[in-house]
């Protein structure tokens, strides 16, 4: 890609903020989304990265991710047009390719498996998902391993996806239901905790 088409695909997720954040109105106020700045700080870190630049890469990445609190990695593709709203603690790894047209929530994990698994892997191959055209990955949405995402899937929040989701498929998490109050103090602690507590 040319420092032209470069630009010009930045300018595309500049627009892309305005068109899908509601609380944005105008380029000016697109320009300081925080999301925005870890795209483009990772556009030009891929672009070293595929070019053999791996460390100055790296460290751009880091930088993007102590400033925004959005990780991804210099290796992952990312297609046009892809709005990461909010942007807090989104992860994407570095086999990972995400199509056109992708909206990622807040602590979306786009990960491999881990290191047990994934060190078994004969070098070169993905440990980490492809994501389709206009797939839409909600609130603390997780997809693991070398699955692929089908165009137009919606992964719900919460959701846990580590096989092939096909196109079109809604993969939505259990919904919060109510109960009564009065239950043992112990079941409170349960009902309230999550893997992120311990």
């Amino acid at each position: 890609m040319t420092g032209t088409g470069l630009l010009r695909l930045m300018r595309e997720d500049l627009r892309v903020v305005v068109e899908r954040d509601p609380s944005v109105h105008g380029l000016l106020e697109a320009a300081l989304h925080p999301a925005l700045t870890a795209l483009w700080t990772h556009r030009v870190a891929h672009r070293l990265h595929t070019r053999g630049h791996r460390m100055t890469a790296r460290l751009l990445a880091r930088w993007a991710r102590r400033l925004t609190a959005v990780e991804i990695h210099p290796g992952a593709v990312l297609g046009r047009r892809v709005f990461i709203d909010h942007g807090a603690a989104v992860v994407i790894g570095e086999t990972c390719t995400v199509g056109d047209d992708v909206t990622i929530y807040h602590q979306v994990t786009l990960g491999a498996v881990g290191w047990w698994s994934d060190n078994a892997r004969p070098e070169g191959d993905r440990r980490h998902p492809v994501v389709g055209r206009n797939v839409i990955l909600g609130t603390n949405a997780t997809v693991l391993g070398p699955v692929t995402v089908g165009d137009d899937a919606v992964i719900g929040a919460q959701a846990l996806v580590n096989k092939d989701v096909p196109p079109g498929m809604r993969m939505l998490a259990a919904t919060a239901t109510a109960r009564t109050s009065g239950r043992p103090a112990e079941d409170v602690v349960a009902s309230i905790a999550s893997a992120g507590s311990w």
